[in-house]
């Protein structure tokens, strides 16, 4: 096949792999990364190196779980496994997601803020029906479109990280050479690294949007969208690692700006969005603020429909409801009574007098604990031939798929092991 030919349908394909690397770097990425830049240094960058492949495999075999079996994770484990399995995952799903969408609601407030003096409790109701709006009477694809060109001022992290220049021999060595530090501060930080990067709710969204995709060229019925060629597959894979690459740029830039310029400076412990954005004044100067707001405000906007959408997909499928972003309300009711409890609940959150960048980081933490459980999940299912039939996991992904599910639980277990000896 010619080179403009494979281009061509490259760019095609490009699409649920491209949103979900987008949407990985949701407010709660944004602030665990400057958390840990600010308090760690250099020392964490090199999460960023040894997530990529993690990251690229997990959401690779959520894709092509998707593809394959042309049902989303919740409806092959509601078909293949018991009531016992099912419930717990999709429970602990929901809950976490809910968190995560307060905590989102939050931030995106918290962005408005730097720019328009507004308190933050007097936003958060505004903010969340406004989304839900959106879902209900307008489209994902509208927030979508309108949305993700704002994520992409998250890239002045990668100039304001030149502008501040740091000790490049620090640089070389947190991104080569740095080894986890076995106290609690280091251990918390490295599992809400992990937990933000690996991001439980993305394995659902994953799987669901490949299903959409195959729904959308028409394969409503199940026995249309089962299966999937070698090409298609291989396609499915470059539009996940094109997604997750992009995404661990960003991340790694966000830790390399906040430790050149708030560890440098001392400033260890961030306590507000204002303060988190000084880490881009080498670039923007006054208007560092502006930029940061910006950044909160589209990665927001883009990732709490993604997570109220794959808490919705997920009890959706579990009961066997009518479920789709492209359906019609008065079609899918529950489906979209679960997006509105969720932001709901989600909402209330903010009333709770939790810090917005502290609560980004802890529930980036709650995720690095649920994703252990869920990944082992993930890898049984993609190895069922019941599932998968002759597209269960080759080696190559099988081991890279078990030693995330490991690294996932020795991150939790070690943070454990440090608070019961502190």
């Amino acid at each position: 096949m010619p080179l403009k030919t494979h281009v061509r349908r490259l760019l095609k394909a490009l699409g649920p792999g491209l949103i979900t690397g987008a949407s990985d770097d949701d407010p709660s990425g944004i602030g665990t990364y400057a958390i840990a830049g600010a308090s760690l240094g250099y020392t964490t960058l090199w999460t960023a190196l040894v997530t990529t492949p993690m990251m690229a495999a997990v959401q690779f075999v959520c894709a092509k779980v998707g593809m394959v079996s042309g049902l989303g994770l919740s409806g092959i484990l509601r078909r293949h496994y018991p009531r016992a399995v099912l419930y717990p995952a999709v429970g602990g799903l929901v809950i976490a997601n809910t968190l995560n969408v307060g905590v989102d609601i939050g931030a995106i407030a918290a962005g408005i803020d730097l720019l328009v003096p507004i308190p933050i409790s007097y936003l958060i109701a505004p903010i969340a029906l406004l989304i839900l709006a959106l879902l209900t009477f307008g489209s994902y694809g509208f927030i979508e479109r309108t949305f993700k060109w704002l994520t992409l001022t998250l890239l002045a992290y990668i100039g304001a990280s030149f502008l501040a220049r740091p000790d490049w021999s620090q640089v070389l060595a947190g991104t080569f050479l740095a080894l986890p530090s076995p106290t609690t501060a280091y251990l918390s930080t490295l599992v809400a690294i992990l937990g933000t990067t690996v991001s439980p709710y993305l394995f659902f969204w994953q799987a669901n949007m490949e299903v959409e995709e195959e729904i959308a060229r028409g394969r409503r019925r199940l026995r249309q969208r089962q299966g999937a060629s070698r090409s298609e597959l291989k396609y499915a894979a470059w539009d996940v690692d094109i997604g997750m690459i992009l995404s661990n740029i960003v991340m790694y830039f966000i830790i390399l700006a906040t430790a050149a310029t708030l560890f440098e400076a001392g400033r260890t412990d961030i306590a507000s969005a204002a303060e988190a954005a000084e880490a881009l004044r080498p670039l923007a100067g006054d208007a560092a603020g502006t930029l940061f707001a910006l950044g909160l405000i589209g990665t927001g906007f883009l990732a709490v429909p993604i997570l109220a959408g794959s808490a919705s997909y997920a009890l959706s499928e579990s009961f066997g409801w009518r479920y789709g972003l492209d359906e019609k309300p008065r079609h899918a009711k529950r489906f979209y009574a679960v997006i509105a409890i969720s932001m709901l609940l989600g909402m209330l959150v903010n009333f709770l007098g939790l810090n917005p960048i502290q609560a980004l980081f802890w529930m980036a933490v709650i995720n690095g604990f649920l994703a252990g459980p869920l990944l082992v999940l993930i890898m049984l299912v993609a190895n069922n031939r019941e599932v998968m039939g002759n597209r269960v996991n080759g080696l190559a992904t099988n081991v890279m798929g078990w030693m995330t599910a490991l690294v996932m639980f020795a991150a939790a277990g070690g943070m454990i092991l440090t608070w019961l000896l502190s």
